[in-house]
């Protein structure tokens, strides 16, 4: 039953989220600086939300399964002195595939942006290097493949199937910031937006005039 209270408080903070990047409109309905506080207070509260209701995803009561390859090799891993983790080590090396590029996608997403933007979810600018020459979203990308790795890691199985929806919640929350970003910055991040791809990372930078031919 956990699984699934928080697997649908991930979509009941959407909203949120929504009107969280809607600085526009909430300025002009309370004010600039009373409609900078709501918006702030929104964006933070649906990004830990979020954050927070993974952790229960992952750590909820659930079905497990194993990879069978090299099943009997286990690696333990204390922590913190409180419990102790015994993985697969296939499942081990998978987790690590994906959760070492999430966490530089996510870290490297929070330092080019900034953390007090990344949590309100308002920039003042068009961010266009460092993580955001690669994809347009590092900090989403960051955390869908911790997601997958975290549950590969913990062999939660019902964890690992709700990936489909994370994504799908992603990409229109994603769409919805894009949109209110067109509307702030015009012109300038229209052109990004061809330039760099939302989620699958292009390394190669591309070549602006190409874009348009």
């Amino acid at each position: 039953m956990w699984f699934f209270v928080f697997a649908l408080s991930i979509f009941l903070v959407m909203p949120l989220h929504f009107w969280s990047v809607e600085h526009d409109r909430l300025e002009t309905k309370f004010g600039p600086e009373k409609g900078n506080r709501i918006g702030a207070a929104l964006g933070v509260i649906s990004g830990w939300g979020y954050f927070a209701f993974l952790f229960g995803i992952w750590l909820s009561p659930q079905d497990r399964f194993t990879i069978p390859i090299f099943e009997n090799i286990i690696v333990v891993l204390p922590l913190a002195g409180l419990f102790v983790l015994m993985i697969p080590i296939v499942h081990l090396i998978l987790a690590l595939v994906f959760i070492i590029p999430g966490m530089w996608f996510g870290i490297k997403g929070v330092k080019d942006l900034g953390l007090e933007a990344s949590e309100k979810h308002k920039s003042e600018a068009v961010i266009t290097e460092g993580s955001y020459s690669i994809v347009r979203h590092p900090q989403y990308l960051g955390a869908l493949l911790a997601h997958i790795g975290i549950s590969i890691l913990l062999s939660a199985l019902w964890a690992l199937i709700f990936t489909p929806f994370l994504i799908i919640r992603d990409f229109v929350i994603c769409r919805k910031e894009e949109l209110e970003m067109e509307r702030e910055f015009g012109l300038e991040y229209g052109t990004y937006r061809k330039q760099v791809p939302m989620f699958i990372p292009r390394f190669r930078k591309s070549d602006p005039s190409k874009e348009n031919m």
